[in-house]
């Protein structure tokens, strides 16, 4: 058991990478390494799947491309309907794929950056912020004012702690599913320490990870519809 929560204390720390000598020594820590690892990663892969596009005689690479933004664009314009969907898909898709890469970066010897609440608070706040931003936008100053007394006065405080609350269900929601994955599979190896763990590790590592992303990107894109639906 000793064992066990010394590993569970390891894979919470985030261990420092590397220090920048400027300014009396900047610490960069192993999951903003992780972070951009992975923003390289899928701005290559859009690189690759963007450039040269045709209208006429397209590439299976292109017909790719163009599969995956029709599936993206559908799935976001079907919770947050047409008239937004369009608007907000390519931050909700950006999003999805990010947080979907960053949770399947321990199949490459990696710890997912996930695993680190600074990277899924500021992953909240991103949302957040763009939630009340589009009410703002949309609604103008009086009509998202307006939209904290909705659809009664008396729900005033309620309405403004759901600007806390929301940030803080997405993000403990997204580190506690990816620590519990871990918790699990430590518990896994001690009772079954053959065979079973590799496949469990396999759901956790793709499966999981991506549902978790799924689930985020989901419940951002219902956050924002909610603010931008009609009073």
């Amino acid at each position: 058991m000793d064992k066990f929560v010394e590993e569970l204390l390891s894979e919470i720390e985030i261990e420092v990478a590397f220090t920048i000598p400027i300014f009396g020594g900047i610490d960069i820590y192993e999951s903003t390494v992780g972070c951009w690892i992975v923003m390289g990663v899928l701005i290559l892969i859009a690189i690759i799947l963007g450039r040269n596009l045709k209208v006429k005689d397209i590439s299976k690479r292109q017909a790719l491309a163009e599969l995956l933004v029709v599936k993206a664009y559908g799935f976001i314009e079907g919770i947050m309907g047409e008239k937004y969907g369009k608007r907000f898909a390519p931050y909700l898709i950006t999003v999805l794929a990010y947080i979907g890469t960053l949770n399947i970066t321990g199949m490459f010897g990696l710890k997912p950056p996930t695993k680190d609440l600074n990277v899924t608070i500021a992953l909240a706040l991103m949302t957040i912020l763009i939630t009340e931003g589009a009410g703002i936008r949309f609604k103008g100053i009086k009509g998202w004012l307006k939209s904290f007394v909705s659809p009664v006065a008396i729900v005033l405080p309620i309405n403004v702690l759901e600007i806390a609350i929301k940030p803080m269900s997405l993000c403990f929601r997204l580190f506690g599913n990816v620590l519990g994955a871990f918790i699990i599979m430590a518990m896994l190896e001690l009772v079954i320490p053959i065979f079973v763990p590799v496949v469990f590790s396999l759901y956790f590592d793709i499966f999981d990870g991506f549902l978790q992303a799924y689930v985020f990107t989901f419940l951002s894109a219902m956050y924002i519809a909610e603010m931008l639906e009609e009073d």
